[in-house]
Order: C-alpha cells, then structure tokens, then sequence
C-alpha cells in the first residue's frame, strides 16, 4: 500500500539527489534478493547438509513473509511515520541479511530470511511513494522512470551478481553484500527524508491480517514439507491442513461481515478484471520464479555448469523482461491490451515448450535464447495486466487493489516454487524406477557389467540412471508449466477492455 510524505517545509530543503540515490539503493538490494541467492542454492545446500528440495526454502520463505508483510505498509506508515518506518526497514533488512550469511543451519538461514522478507517488504512501495512526494509533478514522470529502472535492474543482476561472488568468495558473501550498501542508503534516509508526524489513532483490521497471514503460512509449510513427511501421513502436515483450513475459514467468515473494518475488501472480487487479472499474476509469479529456481540446480548439478557461468546465462531473462516492459508500455496506446495478453502468455508458452526439448548436454545458447524470450513474453504480460485489472477498478478501491494483486503474485511465487520441487523431487523418484526395471539379467546391454562388472561399473551406472532420472523429472516440471500457462490464457475472454489506462497503478503493480 501506498504512504505519503509530506513537503518539506521552505526552510528546509530536500536534497533530493542524495535522497534518491539512498532510497534507490535500498529499492535494490530487496529486488536484488529476489534472484541474486537462486544460483548459489546448490552450493548452501552442501554447505548446509540440505536436500534439493529443503533448499528452496530459502526461496520461498523470503517470498512468502513479504507477501504477507507488504499490506502492513500502508498502516505502519502512518502509525510510525514514512521516515521511522523506512529506517527500521532498512536496519533490519540488512541485519537480517548479515544473519543471512551468518547461517550454519537450514533453520538459521530459513529464520534469516524470513526476517529479510518481513523488513524487505515495505522498501519498494516506499521508494514509489516517497519518490512521488519529493518530487514536483513535472518530473513525476522521470522519478518514476528512474524507480522503474532500480525495481528492474534488482532481478537483472542477481543472478550475474550471484554467481561471481560465489564463485569468487563462497555464497554468504551473496549476503553480505548487501551490508554495505544497506548502511549507506541507512545513512542517506536518516540524514535527507524529512520527518513527518505519525498517525497514532490509524486503524488496522489485526484479526483479517493474522487469520490470513496463519492460513498462507500453514499452508506454505504444508506445501514445503509434504513430500519429506510422506504428506498425509504425518501429524505434522495433518496439523498443517487444519490450521490453514480454520484460519481461511475464520477470514472469510470476518471478511464478509466485518464490511469497511475488513483488512480485505470483497467488493475487489466483484470487479471482474480485478479477479481475473488475480488469477493471471498468480499464475505469472508461479512460472517465472518457478523456472529460475529449477534452472541453477539443473545447470550446476546435472551438467555440471560453473556458478558464475550459471549466473550469466540465467541474467539475460531478466533483460528480456525489461525491453517487453519498456515497449509494452508504448504500444498501449495503439494496441488492445488484451491482444498483448494473449501473446505475452503464448511467447512464454513457446520458451518453455523449448525448454521441454533440453538434453544433458547444453550449450550456453540454449539456455540463453529460451531465457529471453520467456523474459520478453512476462514482461509483455506485465503492463497490459496492470492496465486492464485496475482499469474498471473504482479509484476508492486501488490501493488495496494494488496490495492484494502484489500479494497473489507473490503467494503464486513462492506456491509455484514448492509444487515443482514436490513434482521434480517425486518424478525422479518414479523415473529411477523405471529405468532401474531394465537392469536386469535379461537385457544384453548390462549383462557384462551384472556379470562381470566392478563396484566401480555398477555405480558409474547407477549415477547415469540417476543424472537422466533427474533430467527427465526436470522436463516434466517445464511441461507442467508450459500446460498451466496454456491453460489459463481463455480466461482472457472474461476481461473487458478498458476506457483508460490507470498510470500510477500500472507502474505500482506492475513492477513493485
């Protein structure tokens, strides 16, 4: 949600150079962190004693806590005040991010960046408010392109960025690097935003907030920890189920009749753009987060690739993005968005039916171009979504519009991430099998090793079996995407085209 800043008074000027470049500096170490630890997951999960699919973690818990802290902006604003509000944000991201680096267990790290994820999520909502009110509305427009770029180059970097220091230093440094750029841009908020008073009697829905917050995190955890505790069968995933279940219950049940109070307003849902373009960002932030974090482990595990190789041939997606952004952003004015939809998910669609076609052996190309043009297809998808979700939304409902379509994005995020891992985890379990089942005596092809063969030749075997196992289980998440892509683009036929494009909701949601 958004916070507002008052003007500075005449007698105090606001330097607004120096201030841009601190909140900008924040802005981009919470998006750097969205990608920058993907490439380094193989080498935690060594460090850490982890399996594959305890590793994500690390993914998802940062996604998940800001998913459910950034509705808390818009009220902590005005009850602590922007200014107090953006320094606690920032000391703490970056104390969380040394604890980060600090990490000797799974726990630590997972309890470290959820604390990042709680911290972080006010930073990129803030920087676009705060950017907007220092500004005159003449140069809104260049604040807004400058805040763009920060938000863009974030996811951009990170995996380049990513891979290079843990390559060069080892992965905690993927971490610690935000220690000194946290503590500038610390200093430059503290020394150039004005102070602005807070609003003490600010009112908050607590019991919708904690009721949906225990019901995505029974639910997250429950999704994390499934396939390890053979799902159902564990007391803990059953206790899991039960909660998320009471606790939805419990928000519906107060989200329609608690009426204005409500931390959720159901007339959201009435708006058909609205919930259909939910739906589509759900989908979108399952796919694209989905995708980079299988693809790291893929490249180093299977095929043997260098971190800092993998970093480089992972970052041009994110250049894709950007240029669709940047153009798409042009051609609303020409073009019916929904038709930019359309092709946005069907570029994408294509890259991951390519990706469906990967082998073990790899060249670089063939990881780059897919990259970018799924890249380029969600960034197409990005701006024209934003437009017709908020384009018949009434101007009373946008900012809590805003937080909940950030909000689902991030729950399809951090959703999208467990499932394929589940899938991954699972289908190569059922493809060893398979393979397994023709070593036997009957097939030519192995008799000389089952006969004759050394220890050595068996487990030379075994670990082919294994690496195509894995390959295979790895197709099988693209293709899952790749159909769940396919099948959400008739949902098109649901949007009605819009009168006008709503620009400040179209950079907010599209890009925060």
């Amino acid at each position: 949600m958004s916070a507002e800043v008052s003007p500075a008074s005449p007698t105090a000027p606001i330097n607004r150079p120096m201030l841009t470049i601190a909140i900008m500096l924040a802005t981009v170490i919470q998006t750097l962190d969205s990608t920058i630890a993907n490439v380094a997951l193989p080498h935690m999960q060594g460090s850490l004693s982890a399996s594959q699919d305890e590793i994500t973690w690390v993914l998802t818990s940062y996604i998940i806590a800001a998913a459910i802290a950034t509705p808390l902006t818009g009220w902590l604003s005005e009850r602590l005040s922007v200014k107090r509000l953006l320094v606690i944000s920032i000391a703490g991201f970056t104390l969380a991010s040394a604890f980060c680096g600090l990490s000797e267990t799974l726990a630590q790290i997972v309890a470290s960046r959820l604390l990042q994820g709680i911290f972080g999520a006010s930073l990129v909502p803030l920087s676009q408010s705060i950017l907007l009110d220092i500004n005159p509305r003449e140069k809104q427009g260049q604040a807004m392109a400058v805040w763009g770029m920060g938000v863009m180059v974030g996811p951009i970097l990170g995996p380049t960025l990513g891979g290079w220091l843990t390559d060069s230093y080892n992965w905690r440094w993927v971490f610690f690097i935000n220690v000194p750029i946290g503590a500038i841009a610390l200093f430059g908020v503290f020394t150039f935003l004005p102070a602005k008073a807070a609003k003490l009697g600010a009112k908050f829905d607590l019991f919708g907030f904690v009721t949906l917050g225990l019901a995505i995190g029974a639910f997250q955890a429950l999704l994390d920890r499934g396939e390890q505790l053979d799902w159902f069968g564990s007391i803990e995933i059953r206790i899991e189920a039960l909660l998320a279940a009471i606790s939805f219950a419990f928000f519906l049940v107060h989200t329609a009749t608690a009426g204005a109070r409500s931390f959720f307003k159901y007339e959201l849902l009435k708006d058909p753009n609205f919930a259909t373009g939910v739906c589509f960002i759900f989908v979108i932030g399952a796919v694209m987060y989905a995708t980079r974090a299988l693809l790291p482990p893929m490249l180093q595990n299977l095929m043997g690739y260098p971190v800092a190789t993998t970093g480089l041939v992972t970052a041009p997606s994110g250049v894709g993005t950007m240029v669709a952004m940047l153009f798409a952003g042009r051609m609303l004015k020409y073009t019916d968005a929904r038709l930019m939809l359309v092709c946005g998910f069907l570029i994408s669609a294509f890259s991951l039916w390519q990706m469906m076609q990967y082998t073990i052996v790899l060249s670089p190309a063939d990881i780059v171009w897919p990259g970018v043009i799924q890249g380029f297809g969600l960034g197409l998808v990005f701006v024209p979504l934003s437009a017709l979700s908020f384009s018949t939304l009434k101007p009373a409902l946008r900012a809590d519009g805003t937080a909940i379509y950030s909000l689902l994005r991030n729950l399809g995020s951090s959703m999208g991430i467990s499932i394929v891992q589940t899938y991954f985890t699972r289908g190569t379990q059922v493809a060893h099998a398979d393979l397994a089942a023709n070593v036997n005596v009957f097939n030519p092809v192995v008799q000389p090793l089952l006969g004759n063969g050394s220890s050595y030749d068996l487990a030379v075997l075994d670990q082919s079996i294994t690496q195509q196992a894995s390959m295979i289980a790895y197709l099988n998440d693209f293709k899952l995407m790749f159909v769940a892509t396919l099948l959400v683009i008739p949902l098109v036929l649901l949007i009605r085209p819009p009168k006008h494009v709503p620009t400040d909701a179209v950079a907010h949601a599209a890009m925060d």
